[in-house]
């Protein structure tokens, strides 16, 4: 692990990832700390390096050795943002989930953002970031944003912009507060101060041209006219893209240097006739009215198409795109209704900007202004929808930020807020339930697997990587919902990255569709590395239970079935993974070994690991031995590995009935062997959290998640719960709490067997009957993965 000091102050700052204890105090996961470069280098100047490092606690400033395994190294102005948090827990979770505090630092003032106040949510701006504490004596002060509420949040604040007699911005009273970075969700900066994304133009320099423009320029001699697309700048120079008037709205492109280019006045002839040049703005308006009171649109506008309408452009060369419809209205010097389409591809020229003003927002070269009679419906999407089941435009038209590089995964009452109801998650299509549950259980409540979303490897799909993370993960973490189009798209790219045909169509598993995206699509590193015996290494993504009937498990835990699946394989954990995912033992979709299955929330796999400390099973020292024939003796616990220290080994294999058995030798490391004989110590356990489950009945897939920390926080996704409409109509995916899983989850083992399913609350019989995948993470491994 390396512990590189923070630049900065000359002090390196930590967070401890787990608990320890020194002296009489015990310091929580959670806390943070820091040491001065200069011990920093004096402890690790020696060769092999120390394993403790001694340190200052930031909160109560008192000096203690700690073990380095469990810091965790932080950057200066992060660990500003991080003791703003009060909550230890919360300021880990929030460290190693990570993304909530990269916008922080990202952030700015005047940037608009959501907050939490009360438990309820209120749009703000950001207004002061920084220290609110006059004391200079700490190493670290703690950094909060000061925000001013508005809207419904007016007068829910604490004060006018002041803090304990400091003045850090004004606005009226009752509007302002001061808060963690934990408490605000951070959208990109908006249309202020701040957040035009699109070149900077140095107040001296003068550009010429603009979006929009028409212009004219020589192509071998000939002159041609066209409209400027794209204002853009490569080093010192500028370049217009342009569209000339001969080649169509789209199709095709000129990039040509500025000073190559004349704007031409727009009483000239233009891919976009202007209004007469002797019509007053009033003027304009009015008769804007009175085509839109009339009713008298151009001909061959298809009545049906609205904002958020899924359409197909067919360009002048008779390419066809796919989008979905943005904006609709009319732009500056246009007679005609107009559509701002995002497309599915980055086919387009703009990011919704149109003569300096955002109409829309989306990705830079996903977006397209054509005339609305050039649209019409996408055949592969239409369906007959009234006004109350129509989807919301969830990007809105008005006052809306750029598209993000990422959103967070949603936790807690966000994870409420944002995703329950009707019309939210992933909306299903054509047997798409598979892909949806697995997309919602990976990405809706946690951050594990975000890599796949980010990282370049080696053999990645950027293609397909930038559809899964722009069009599904981020509009499912913003505003809740997918459209089933979106998800139609990656199978559209995986029928043609797979080379299987149905893809599109046909019922596939949850296992086929992950171990092709992660593997031969995107090429992420396996999640799991595995070894039986002495044989080679063996690399995989999920991991299937196999195992044969077992008379004496009735009702297992996922504990129980992972240990014995080990056990009957010889297989062991090479490393511990960021991300387990276990399938149940099942014998084809209809017939299920247990009748019932009880989730573990925790899985411990510390006895499953290859050469890992062990403890023994009876006295809790150094194991040096395993039996595997014990582990079937009913006189042990019914979970755990059966281990045992030479002493221990001894008195237990001296009884008749085990006196037969055959222990096998377990390979200590050499620092726990040095370290055992000088007494008893105890062995860390490695423990990985459930985070969702998936479920399977009469060939359709659903999905729990787990949204917070309590066993009441779950919530029941199905990507089908209802439809609108016939063989044309649509699917209604539906977000759920199910609290109810939590009166099964605490009953004991032997109730919980008589239970019967038909008479469980809710959906909880589905939990316990129809498992079918179990995801589990460890979110310290996630830190490396």
């Amino acid at each position: 692990m390396s512990l590189l000091p923070s630049v900065g102050d000359g002090n390196c700052y930590y967070i401890l990832t787990e608990g320890c204890a020194y002296g009489s105090k015990y310091f929580q996961a959670g806390n943070m700390c820091f040491c001065s470069e200069r011990s920093y280098l004096r402890n690790f100047a020696d060769m092999p390096p120390t394993c403790f490092l001694r340190v200052i606690m930031l909160d109560d400033s008192s000096t203690v050795t700690v073990n380095v395994e469990i810091l965790q190294p932080v950057r200066k102005e992060m660990a500003t943002f991080l003791l703003g948090i009060s909550g230890h827990n919360e300021r880990l979770n929030c460290f190693l989930e990570r993304l909530n505090l990269e916008a922080a630092l990202q952030a700015v003032p005047g940037q608009r953002v959501m907050v939490e106040v009360d438990r309820q949510r209120f749009p703000a701006v950001i207004r002061y970031i920084g220290s609110i504490q006059k004391s200079t004596s700490a190493a670290l002060s703690p950094f909060f944003f000061g925000v001013e509420l508005q809207g419904e949040g007016e007068n829910r604040g604490r004060s006018d912009g002041s803090y304990h007699g400091t003045e850090y911005f004004k606005c009226k009273p009752n509007c302002g507060i001061f808060l963690p970075f934990s408490r605000i969700q951070f959208g990109p900066t908006l249309d202020n101060d701040h957040g035009k994304q699109k070149p900077k133009v140095d107040a001296e320099e003068v550009v010429p041209v603009k979006v929009g423009d028409a212009v004219s320029f020589y192509v071998d001699d000939v002159h041609r006219k066209g409209v400027a697309m794209a204002v853009y700048r490569e080093g010192a120079q500028w370049f217009v893209k342009v569209c000339p008037e001969e080649e169509g709205t789209t199709d095709i492109f000129r990039e040509i240097p500025m000073d190559s280019v004349v704007k031409e006045d727009f009483h000239s002839q233009s891919l976009f006739p202007p209004f007469e040049s002797d019509m007053g703005v009033e003027h304009s308006k009015q008769m804007k009215q009175q085509i839109s009171e009339s009713g008298e649109e151009c001909e061959g506008v298809n009545p049906s198409l609205e904002v958020n309408s899924m359409v197909q452009i067919t360009l002048d060369k008779g390419n066809q795109v796919s989008g979905i419809i943005r904006w609709l209205g009319y732009l500056p010097h246009t007679k005609h209704k107009m559509a701002g389409v995002e497309l599915d591809e980055d086919k387009g020229v703009t990011a919704g900007e149109w003569l300096g003003k955002y109409y829309f927002h989306c990705a830079p070269k996903r977006g397209i202004f054509v005339k609305l009679q050039s649209c019409q419906p996408d055949v592969r999407f239409q369906c007959s929808r009234n006004h109350d089941l129509s989807l919301v435009d969830y990007r809105e038209q008005e006052d809306v930020p750029h598209t993000p590089l990422s959103f967070p995964p949603l936790r807690n009452e966000e994870a409420v807020h944002v995703l329950r109801g009707r019309m939210k998650g992933i909306q299903g299509h054509c047997n798409s339930c598979y892909m949806d549950a697995a997309l919602f259980s990976l990405f809706s409540c946690t951050s594990v697997l975000d890599s796949m979303l980010f990282t370049p490897f080696q053999l990645c799909d950027r293609n397909v990587q930038n559809i899964l993370r722009d069009e599904i993960v981020n509009p499912l973490r913003k505003n809740g919902f997918v459209m089933a189009r979106s998800v139609m798209h990656l199978r559209e790219q995986l029928t043609e990255k797979g080379q299987c045909s149905s893809f599109t169509n046909a019922e596939k598993d949850p296992e086929e569709f992950l171990n092709l995206i992660m593997h031969q699509v995107l090429g992420i590193e396996p999640l799991l590395r595995l070894q039986s015996g002495a044989q080679k290494e063996q690399d995989c993504y999920c991991y299937q239970i196999f195992m044969d009937k077992q008379e004496d498990l009735v009702v297992p835990d996922v504990q129980q079935l992972v240990e014995h699946s080990f056990l009957s394989s010889d297989l062991k954990l090479v490393e511990i993974p960021s991300c387990f995912i276990i399938q149940m033992p099942r014998f084809g979709k209809e017939y299920k070994m247990f009748s019932k299955i009880i989730p573990s929330l925790e899985l411990d796999i510390t006895d499953l690991l290859l050469d890992s400390p062990r403890e023994c099973c009876v006295c809790s020292d150094i194991a040096t031995l395993e039996c595997s024939q014990c582990f079937k003796d009913k006189t042990f616990s019914p979970t755990g590995l059966k281990q045992f220290c030479s002493t221990c080994s001894k008195q237990v294999h001296s009884h008749y009935r085990r006196n037969t058995h055959k222990p096998t030798r377990l390979r200590v490391p050499e620092e726990f062997r040095q370290r055992s004989s000088r007494g008893s110590q105890q062995v860390p356990r490695e423990k990985m959290e459930l985070f969702a489950v998936l479920c399977i009945e009469t060939s359709h897939y659903v999905s729990f998640v787990k949204y917070g920390p309590e066993n009441e926080h779950w919530m029941f996704f199905d990507s089908m719960a209802d439809r609108h409409g016939g063989e044309s109509g649509f699917n209604i995916p539906t977000v759920t709490l199910c609290p109810e899983v939590a009166k099964y989850l605490d009953l004991p083992l032997a109730m919980l067997a008589l239970e019967q399913p038909r008479d469980m609350d809710g959906v909880a019989k589905r939990l316990f009957c129809d498992a079918y995948m179990y995801m589990y993470q460890s979110k310290k491994m996630a830190l490396y993965k």
